[in-house]
């Protein structure tokens, strides 16, 4: 009897049983179907190279098998990204996975971390594991939504500021001097226990 009545409590009042057996899914699900090309491949990188004299940075790596693949076909950069894990929530965090993409890819391309950048601190340790730079999404827009342009700049100064305090505390007097042995991972964790 309960669930009856929930259900119907749930369903919008004009909802037919008809209309629900002919839904194609939720509406992320229809936007998906919508904009997202299954056809899409590594080979379109070529296409896309042929059109454009602007370089092609690829996003949404996350293994070093993807990163390999993506310099084979040609991509100018990478952007080490799970797209804010919207998609799939049980994604790596980006950091988990940078040093990984970064180790496959040597120095042949440009390495970028997207995602999870909150802090000057999260910039330190991006570096540190190899990214050349950062991506910055939610604290700008955040900022944005709070104070506008003003807002915007008082976020990527507070960004600076903790990026600056870090290296000194650090002993790191520039960019260049940020390295590996600046930071511990779990990774580091799990082999000096073993």
């Amino acid at each position: 009897m309960w669930s009856g009545c929930f259900r119907f409590l749930l369903l919008p009042f004009k909802t037919h049983r008809s209309e629900l057996l002919q839904d194609k899914g939720s509406n992320l699900e229809a936007y998906a179907n919508e904009t997202m090309d299954p056809s899409l491949c590594w080979r379109d990188i070529a296409w896309l190279k042929s059109i454009t004299n602007l370089p092609i940075l690829i996003k949404g790596i996350l293994t070093r098998e993807d990163a390999i693949k993506a310099i084979e076909v040609g991509a100018a950069g990478i952007i080490v990204s799970n797209h804010g894990a919207r998609q799939l929530d049980y994604t790596p965090a980006t950091i988990s996975v940078l040093e990984e993409v970064v180790q496959a890819v040597g120095r042949r391309v440009p390495v970028l971390l997207d995602g999870g950048v909150r802090r000057g601190t999260d910039v330190f340790k991006a570096l540190a594991l190899g990214a050349q730079a950062v991506l910055v999404g939610r604290p700008v827009i955040y900022g944005l939504a709070a104070k506008g342009e003003a807002g915007v700049r008082k976020v990527m100064q507070m960004l600076k500021d903790e990026l600056e305090l870090t290296m000194a505390l650090a002993g790191c007097p520039s960019v260049e001097d940020i390295s590996r042995s600046h930071v511990r991972t779990d990774r580091d964790r799990l082999q000096s226990m073993l």
